[in-house]
């Protein structure tokens, strides 16, 4: 049987970066991966560009993680955004910002920022065995024993960082909350998050239109994001920020023109009151959503009764989306829920009950929006759960 100070049972960004911190400090630390190659889900993220973080300040990463944000307080104050910035740039990856902060490498490949990490670990003696998948796990006395269908292994300390269970393709089958049920740990209630939304209005006329910077919006949340029409809804980075807040059967507002006010928009009529409806509003949206909302009114805007011109206006600025329900998990970029925090230790992500065992990124009750802080969620906490000295 083989012995480590510690075992890290997933090998995505968590994973990863909880093997790099545990070998920096000197432990004898063992990656575990089921798939042939680490990072399988971190692969497709940022349309295969990895997302990798958000440059924003420390208000604006816990206003995009919507999901328990403040409970990372701790391990911000650790390890943070500008440290996963510094971290890529020290060792050789060159990153670049883009809109709303968000941070690519400059090759924009994913590939890019796995090999990096990959290349850190064994650059600090980090061990990785990938296509081994664990099937038990247990502590008798004050080692942990982790077994696959043929191997034993034991560790003094054990990180879970197997991720929630949305894309299960890529090894993401909610075995890290098996693994704290075993361990009599709480697991919350599990539902899809950052998920395209299933809408009921006639989407197939606007499919494939992308617009930038609308604002969506329910009750107290509103999102000024790029949104995409699709073949089922809606999806783009305001629709899977919305989905964190619904759930099916409640009425979205989308504002067209969220920088232009009603004011301004009724004198933006009254200044083209001699042109056709239809061509003034190719002004405002994109032509097949001038298409769209044109449809049934008269031709010119001077036509327009008052009525006509404030249906106009509303459908501009707060068109009505029913939402009916959003994708499953499996099609989902993240997973709701998980370990319960109520026993996470905000410090060192270790368990309050069990000694040694510890759990960060996706596994965690925590979900955060894409746009990168997903991701730093993930590379923040295992760097956090990895420091811990034993």
């Amino acid at each position: 049987m083989t012995h480590f100070d510690t075992i890290v049972i997933g090998g995505g960004p968590a994973g990863m970066m909880a093997t790099i911190s545990s070998s920096f400090y000197g432990k004898n630390t063992l990656l575990l991966e089921k798939n042939r190659k680490l990072g399988k889900k971190l692969a497709g993220t940022g349309g295969g560009r990895c997302n990798v973080t958000n440059n924003g300040t420390l208000d604006e990463l816990l206003e995009g993680i919507p999901g328990n944000g403040r409970f990372l307080y701790s391990v911000f104050s650790q390890f943070d955004n500008h440290d996963i910035i510094r971290f890529f740039e020290e060792n050789g990856c060159a990153l670049k910002v883009e809109d709303h902060g968000r941070m690519f490498p400059v090759t924009d490949k994913s590939k890019t920022i796995i090999d990096t990490l990959e290349k850190k670990i064994h650059e600090l003696g980090g061990q990785i065995k990938t296509q081994f998948e664990v099937v038990s796990v247990k502590k008798i006395d004050n080692l942990f024993h982790v077994k696959s269908a043929d191997q034993k292994l034991t560790c003094d300390q054990l990180i879970v960082t197997t991720g929630g269970k949305s894309y299960p393709s890529t090894g993401s089958t909610g075995f890290g909350h098996d693994i704290a049920r075993h361990f009599k740990l709480a697991v919350t209630e599990l539902e899809a998050a950052e998920s395209p939304l299933l809408t009921n209005f006639p989407h197939k006329v606007l499919q494939g239109i992308s617009l930038d910077d609308v604002t969506l919006s329910y009750n107290k949340h509103i999102i000024t994001h790029d949104l995409l029409f699709t073949h089922f809804g809606l999806s783009g980075p305001a629709a899977l920020r919305m989905s964190s807040f619904v759930k099916g059967g409640e009425l979205l507002h989308l504002d067209f023109i969220p920088q232009t006010s009603l004011e301004e928009l009724h004198r933006f009529f009254q200044e083209n009151r001699e042109k056709s409806v239809k061509n003034t509003l190719k002004k405002l949206v994109p032509e097949r959503v001038a298409d769209f909302l044109s449809h049934g009114y008269a031709d010119k805007i001077k036509q327009l009764s008052h009525n006509d011109l404030d249906e106009l206006n509303q459908k501009l600025k707060a068109f009505h989306i029913p939402v009916t329900g959003k994708m499953s998990l499996a099609k989902s970029f993240v997973t709701k829920g998980g370990v319960d925090l109520k026993e996470i230790n905000p410090k060192t992500l270790e368990s309050k009950k069990v000694s040694g065992l510890h759990f960060a990124g996706e596994v965690l009750d925590i979900n955060a929006h894409t746009g990168g802080f997903n991701i730093t969620s993930a590379l923040c906490s295992g760097w956090v759960a990895g420091s811990l000295h034993y």
